[in-house]
């Protein structure tokens, strides 16, 4: 710190005095002015470099600023200025002690107040801090809910306190009561603080939703269409009879009880931007049986998971989570047995999620997959990126949904690698009979003489072009019942590109058209135009 001094001189004596022989200064620093008298001329000094003496010189009675720098270390220390009379070579001395810094930890705003819902990316707020010692952020093991990012201080100059922010993230309070976190800022070392603050965090409570009420459903609706920030909402003002994409109970549909009669059936949400799970709101949903959510901003960029909410929805028949930015799906989906239908395309799943499997979900008849690439990339051989999506680490083709035997698998527009399994040493899998030949006359003899595998026998939409399958055609495909319906030369053969091995995605021996199939199935028609 620089010292400025200004000094007034008076008519001079004989006296050589000074005022004051010893003073003390606060650790912040300051200025202490002093009159010195001297009939003579007279000079100050200071091995001291914190004490500056303004004017250093001087004759007769002057009024000297002594500037004295802030600290820099939490221990006392003393200086010395020694005024001396140039005639006389007399000498004073002044004493000069400087308290150190205690330890302390201030907050600016101890209290904070927060909503219980905001954006994902206004949900925080900054807490301006002052001390002279770092410290760790203790948040306690109940309030989950509210985490901090890593902050700096920065003590370069010693033991003075230094000021710096702590931004705090928050979650969506789901209670319908307050929650408040008591934050202690504890500081990194042995040492005794002479001031401690806390931070204590008061959430508001959630607007709470009467649980399976038509009222409930519309708090619910509107509060879903909020969080995910859909580009239209609904008017609140209006009945949800009036609401687009939302269809309500009445007692004209099949299922339907006094106590669902105005309640949700289906609702639909389009075209919106979120970067977390699925609203805890949609638990409250408790009578849809339909639930579609499509189309989140920037997808492929994003690693979601869907949360646990929805698994509370048992009655659910028809959900479609499609773009919405999935890297998974819980454990927890698998209480849904009443799931009929279940779309989950156009996410970033990089792996078939486990919990998909017939066990789970009994009467699930329509799984659709497709479109799970985050970019398409031609040739896997020749990429170092990972995080393709598209059941990129899919090891072989994932069997076990062929097995499934479900009315619709839809796989196209993936990563999947590798050839088709024949199942031709797997047990679980039987083959043709010829009671079943006898008993159906659609089905052809060839089923039986060649001994080809009964997959899917009951599925009627099976699809998995563009992917990067190569190898041989088995024959339960070739000569599958519902072939034609499968639209293969579309939806099933066409592969593209090559797999990470190398191997070009082509079937070797794709039919050049259907005649060989109709050929066996003489029952079938074969259409207009279906030629090479």
């Amino acid at each position: 710190m620089s010292l400025l001094v200004a000094c007034g001189t008076d008519k001079t004596d004989d006296a050589f005095t000074t005022e004051g022989i010893e003073f003390d200064v606060e650790a912040t620093g300051g200025v202490v002015t002093k009159t010195i008298t001297s009939s003579n001329r007279w000079i100050a000094s200071t091995d001291n470099q914190w004490i500056t003496v303004s004017p250093a010189n001087g004759k007769g009675t002057t009024e000297c600023n002594f500037i004295i720098d802030s600290a820099l270390t939490t221990t006392a220390r003393r200086g010395v200025v020694v005024i001396e009379n140039i005639d006389t070579w007399e000498q004073k001395q002044i004493v000069i002690s400087q308290r150190g810094f205690d330890y302390s930890i201030e907050v600016e705003q101890p209290e904070v107040e927060i909503a219980n819902y905001d954006r994902l990316d206004s949900r925080y707020f900054d807490v301006k801090i002052k001390s002279n010692i770092d410290f760790e952020v203790d948040i306690p093991d109940n309030a989950g809910w509210l985490d901090s990012e890593r902050h700096t201080l920065d003590l370069n100059r010693g033991a003075r306190p230094r000021t710096t922010t702590v931004r705090f993230k928050w979650d969506i309070n789901t209670s319908p009561k307050e929650r408040l976190a008591k934050v202690v800022f504890r500081p990194k070392g042995e040492v005794t603080l002479a001031h401690q603050d806390n931070l204590n965090v008061t959430q508001q409570a959630a607007e709470p939703i009467i649980p399976d009420t038509r009222a409930g459903d519309s708090v619910a609706l509107l509060s879903i269409s909020r969080t995910l920030q859909t580009m239209a909402s609904w008017d609140a003002s209006q009945p949800m009879e009036m609401w687009d994409n939302v269809v309500l109970w009445d007692k004209s549909m099949k299922g339907c009880t006094d106590q669902m009669v105005g309640r949700v059936r289906s609702a639909e949400f389009y075209f919106f931007n979120i970067k977390e799970q699925l609203p805890y709101e949609v638990k409250y949903l408790t009578a849809a049986e339909e639930l579609y959510f499509f189309g989140n901003t920037n997808t492929f960029l994003l690693n979601l998971e869907l949360g646990d909410d929805i698994s509370e929805l048992t009655q659910l028949k028809r959900l479609t989570l499609g773009s919405y930015g999935l890297i998974s799906l819980p454990k927890s989906l698998a209480k849904l047995k009443n799931l009929e239908h279940l779309n989950v395309s156009s996410n970033n799943l990089q792996t078939v999620p486990e919990v998909l499997t017939k066990e789970n979900f009994p009467k699930l008849r329509t799984l659709i997959l497709n479109a799970n690439q985050r970019s398409v990339i031609s040739d896997l051989s020749n990429t170092i990126r990972t995080d393709l999506g598209g059941f990129i680490d899919e090891p072989t083709f994932p069997v076990e949904l062929i097995k499934w035997d479900l009315d619709t698998l839809v796989l196209s527009v993936n990563y999947l690698q590798g050839p088709l399994p024949t199942f031709e040493d797997d047990d679980t899998v039987p083959y043709y009979t010829q009671e079943e030949i006898n008993a159906v006359d659609s089905l052809p003899q060839i089923l039986v003489d060649r001994k080809i595998k009964k997959v899917m026998p009951s599925c009627k939409r099976f699809s998995i072009n563009h992917n990067r399958l190569y190898g041989l055609l088995p024959d339960w495909l070739l000569y599958h019942p519902a072939l034609d319906l499968w639209i293969p030369q579309s939806l099933v053969f066409p592969q593209e590109g090559r797999a990470k091995n190398g191997t070009l995605a082509v079937f070797e021996n794709e039919p050049a058209n259907m005649d060989y199939y109709y050929k066996e199935y003489t029952t079938k028609k074969k259409p207009m135009g279906d030629e090479e």
